[in-house]
């Protein structure tokens, strides 16, 4: 069935995107407004699109037409800010963040987390998580209603030392992580720990296999 995108209001072209684009990585972003005060909240619009310069990517909407989330203001004022990623067992901490609450609440109180200080930005990292990422924003392209897509150059990365396989390597024990993805409608999850491997193909093993099929 065709979905002409041109004919759907957004909240439409949302529950189509959502539905299909799974499972998506969550970005649990941590940011300071100018008074200092902290806010946290998750982003699944989220990824990482480049390791030279290592940039990541977030969609921040507005809570409506015309109403800036508080992330993106933030970002917009100071430029910086720390990307956290979700493990299973922070998922309910995590829920809580996204509670719509006024620029006043500290969500992280609320959800009853920590904070470590960063060494590259001035916003907090979520001491829970097992992954973070310290940010600059790199730019910001303006998309309409207070929506907007957020670049960020990765400065320094926290890893939990138990996940880290090799440190001289950069190797990862991932699976460790136990991290977890955004799923379709407004609470659906998934979990990663159902994984397959297919290593990649090179092309002169491909031509190999062309050859002998032609024989």
């Amino acid at each position: 069935m065709l979905f002409d995108f041109a004919s759907l209001d957004a909240n439409e072209r949302y529950k189509l995107l959502v539905s299909t684009v799974v499972p998506r990585p969550i970005a649990w972003v941590v940011t300071l407004d100018p008074a200092g005060r902290r806010n946290a909240a998750p982003f699944s619009f989220f990824n990482a699109f480049s390791q030279d310069p290592p940039v990541v990517c977030i969609g921040i909407g507005g809570r409506r037409p015309g109403d800036i989330k508080d992330t993106g203001n933030n970002i917009r004022r100071n430029g910086e800010f720390v990307v956290n990623l979700v493990a299973a067992d922070l998922a309910p901490q995590m829920n809580i963040t996204a509670i719509e609450f006024g620029p006043e609440i500290d969500e992280l109180a609320e959800a009853g987390l920590t904070t470590l200080p960063s060494v590259k930005v001035k916003p907090p990292r979520i001491a829970e998580s097992p992954v973070a990422m310290e940010c600059e924003r790199l730019a910001t392209i303006e998309l309409g209603n207070a929506r907007a897509l957020v670049l960020g150059r990765v400065l320094a990365m926290h890893i939990r030392d138990d996940a880290v396989l090799d440190a001289a390597k950069c190797y990862i024990d991932t699976p460790r992580l136990d991290l977890i993805g955004r799923m379709h409608g407004r609470g659906w999850y998934t979990r990663t720990t159902d994984r397959f491997e297919m290593p990649r193909i090179k092309v002169e093993d491909w031509q190999k296999r062309a050859g002998a099929d032609d024989a």
